[in-house]
């Protein structure tokens, strides 16, 4: 796999300008079809084979005139010091009807007075509004003129706001943060690289691919129904790996020419050894998220797949064109660390010339040569395995505390902003009419052969008046053929409380439709809500075994071991539950509810834990291979365990920690959207990066390694034989430069080594990267020349 991938990232290398320009056309393709694509259809959280989805089915066909795939908006009406139904107060009320049958798009405007849509008080009433179109396809003059009516029905007597998702939220205050996101990793590529060329090359080549990706998904939308949601979804996600897969790439390809290589040279074997951890890891991420297709839900299915083809193309830009890019941008990308690297080698050199070719580096080091933040860390970590591991257990088990009391719902008007007139709307609702009419049931009744469905619906109904939990049941609507009749069944609680799931679930009890003489059918946002946490859970067990189980093959090959796969996979369910208790914390309890933006707190968006469990397992497996490859490669060449912990954060500490970074900033900044779900997913995702990143993959990663020592590194000799061999090291592309450039493992050393135990290696820590690194001689010149590296004993 390496070898074939450093030939590709040559010949991008050479061919810089054809693969740069093929890129640009495919940017120039997506951008035309994108350009005469219609505008995305709204979130459909359809559920297939499921009572709710058979409910909207037969409304489809039995009345049709409801047009259920329109824009509604419910325009609230409240007098605060006196009764709607006064002259004065009823007239402006109408007087405001007028003008919303009047405004563009609107289908039926449904007068409160006449549809007995008024409080017992009298102080409240509400009309409901229905638009021609759906909500996504309503144009500006629509939405402008239904905010603006509103706006001029205010006054001292009358209270008015909308509601429904005909009301179109805010997204300015959402594409400020993305920009802040992408400056913010803007300043850690250039911490990082310490050039602004080599850190603009990531940037450009993540926007590229995020841009390639979204037109992509803008031309399908209409065909494949794919909504703006997916496209907010993508962009986090193509935007995050994007930056995250070039920036290793440029971060090996300026090592190497730091040790001495040509640039084509350079780009081959960063592409061979990078670019194979950026395909193993591109390729966790895509079945992580494709796997969100065995859920059984359309818009997760959908979400999946979109994220996945763009994650897809950020790994062929990261394979293709970075390298490309590195061809054009000349020696305006120079090596890293030119000058530390440069000592390094030269006291190398002098200690091999002055004890016998050992290649032992004094101890203690030189000053001038001081070990990175990361390997610091990492020889903490490793001297105390033990106390550390236990600590960042104890620490991820107590932030997933909140977890255990995790509740589900869709999103809401009750779940925005108390500022929006939303909110207020839902708010007045409950006041005047009770929580139960924020979320009505629909029961649907369709009579039996011939029979009378609305005499089946009125006795329906007098059965519903007298449960409890039903605060009233207004008469039934009735279809044209006569077959079929709606109900609305307004409950006496809120739509995420658990007396209202009770309540439909005593509604879909065989005994009421035995008693009604008609099939019954209960339909509504709650009983969506109901039956999509039904089909979450009965999908979470399958999903985890599929997903996981590939990714956990997948490793098996990568790093040839069973149990530092088994390792990554703990270690993932650690932070995700950890991620989903800080998640409850804030946007259920509202804990640091205000500074995030929480509207009110409630339950988690029903989809939010099994879309974030598959986003997070393959970011988390990024980093996993990011890191443990580099061990990997330390150990095959011939380090002790310790050590090659100790030389895989040398070289991959500090891109890890950019990449982890970058993912963050991208990621906080979808919090500041006005949208709940993207919100929450901008925080979840954010969070569980943090610690898997930090807690788990720098600090739990090199303290289990430490402690399993040359068990971590050991495959079964019967699953080493069929097991194929990625090379994911490179060790193929170093052979071809001779047997010293890539040093393995002598008897000598697996002898010294077999039986023990790497903490007590303490000098081990002054040997970090030796064996990788070629040994620097002065040529003629004057200048550090690279020149094969003797094996190391430790």
């Amino acid at each position: 796999m390496a070898a074939l991938l450093s030939k590709l990232g040559q010949f991008s290398f050479r061919r810089r300008w054809l693969v740069a320009l093929l890129w640009a056309a495919v940017l120039a393709l997506a951008g035309v079809l994108a350009s005469r694509a219609p505008a995305p259809p709204p979130d459909d959280f359809s559920i297939p084979d499921t009572e709710v989805q058979r409910a909207y089915d037969l409304l489809d066909e039995s009345f049709p005139s409801l047009n259920a795939d329109g824009a509604t908006a419910r325009v609230v009406f409240k007098a605060p010091e006196g009764k709607v139904t006064a002259p004065e107060i009823r007239g402006a009320v109408e007087e405001t009807l007028g003008k919303l049958s009047e405004a563009p798009q609107v289908g039926q405007v449904v007068d409160p007075f006449t549809a007995k849509s008024v409080s017992k008080d009298e102080s409240t009433a509400y009309a409901q509004v229905s638009y021609e179109v759906p909500a996504a396809e309503m144009s500006d003059s629509a939405q402008n003129s239904l905010l603006e009516t509103v706006e001029e029905a205010r006054s001292a007597d009358l209270t008015v706001e909308v509601g429904g998702n005909a009301v179109g939220g805010s997204k300015e205050v959402g594409h400020r943060s993305e920009a802040i996101g992408l400056a913010m990793a803007a300043v850690v590529l250039v911490i990082t690289f310490g050039a602004l060329i080599a850190a603009g090359l990531p940037m450009l080549t993540a926007l590229l691919g995020v841009a390639i990706g979204i037109c992509t998904i803008t031309a399908l939308a209409d065909p494949l129904g794919l909504s703006s949601t997916t496209s907010s979804l993508a962009t986090m996600l193509g935007l995050a790996v994007g930056i995250d897969y070039a920036l290793f790439v440029v971060s090996r390809y300026r090592g190497e020419l730091a040790r001495g290589r040509s640039r084509e040279d350079a780009a081959g074997v960063a592409v061979g050894t990078a670019g194979s951890a950026v395909l193993f890891a591109g390729l966790t991420v895509i079945i992580a998220l494709a796997g969100l297709g065995v859920v059984g839900i359309p818009v997760l299915t959908k979400m999946g797949l979109a994220a996945a083809g763009t994650v897809g193309i950020a790994v062929l830009i990261a394979l293709t064109l970075v390298p490309a890019l590195l061809g054009i941008a000349g020696k305006r990308v120079g090596p890293t660390q030119t000058r530390q690297l440069r000592r390094r080698l030269l006291r190398r050199a002098r200690a091999t010339d002055g004890v016998g070719g050992t290649g032992t580096d004094p101890a203690g080091g030189d000053p001038a040569v001081r070990p990175g933040l990361g390997v610091r860390w990492a020889r903490f970590v490793t001297r105390r395995p033990l106390a550390v591991l236990l600590l960042c257990v104890a620490g991820l088990a107590t932030l997933a505390v909140p977890a255990s009391e995790l509740e589900m719902g869709l999103p809401d008007d009750g779940s925005k902003a108390e500022s929006t007139t939303q909110h207020r709307a839902y708010d007045l609702l409950a006041e005047g009419f009770g929580p139960g009419f924020n979320g009505p049931l629909m029961a649907v009744v369709q009579a039996e052969d011939g029979g009378d469905a609305r005499a089946a619906a009125n006795r329906l109904a007098t059965q519903l008046g007298d449960m409890d939990g039903v605060a009233t049941v207004p008469p039934p609507r009735v279809s044209d053929k006569g077959d079929t009749a709606v109900l609305n069944v307004i409950p006496t609680s809120s739509p995420d409380s658990k007396e209202t799931a009770d309540l439909v679930h005593t509604l879909r009890e065989p005994d009421l439709e035995r008693d009604s003489d008609a099939r019954v059918l209960v339909s509504g946002t709650t009983a969506m809500n109901i039956d999509v946490s039904q089909k979450l859970s009965d999908a979470l067990v399958p999903y985890l075994t599929l997903v996981v189980g590939l990714a956990f093959l997948l490793l098996i090959a990568v790093f040839r071991s069973l149990l530092v796969p088994l390792k990554a996979a703990l270690g993932f369910l650690l932070s995700i539950v950890a991620a989903l208790g800080a998640v409850v914390a804030v946007f259920q309890w509202g804990w640091l509810a205000s500074f995030v933006g929480v509207g009110e707190p409630g339950p988690v968006m029903s989809i939010m834990p099994i879309f974030m469990i598959g986003v997070v397992f393959g970011l988390a497996m990024d980093y996993e291979v990011f890191l443990v490859t580099r061990m990997r490669e330390g150990y095959v060449h011939g380090l002790s365990p310790r050590d090659a912990v100790l030389s895989g954060f040398e070289h991959s500490a500090r891109a890890v920690t950019a990449a982890a970074l970058i993912m963050i900033s991208v990621f906080a900044g979808f919090i500041g959207s006005s949208e709940q779900m993207i919100k929450t997913i901008g925080f979840g995702l954010a969070t569980a990066v943090v610690l898997d990143a930090f807690a788990v993959r720098m600090t739990l990663v090199p303290a289990v390694l430490t402690l399993l020592g040359h068990r971590a590194w050991r495959l079964p000799r019967w699953l080493d034989r069929i097991t194929p061999n990625f090379d994911v090291e490179g060790e193929k592309l170093h052979a071809k430069e001779g047997p010293g450039a890539a040093p393995q493992p002598s008897q000598e050393h697996e002898d010294r080594h077999k039986d023990s135990r790497p903490a007590d290696d303490e000098a081990s820590a002054s040997h970090v990267g030796g064996p990788q690194e070629p040994v620097a001689t002065p040529s003629a010149s004057g200048s550090a020349s690279a020149s094969p590296a003797t094996s190391r004993r430790t």
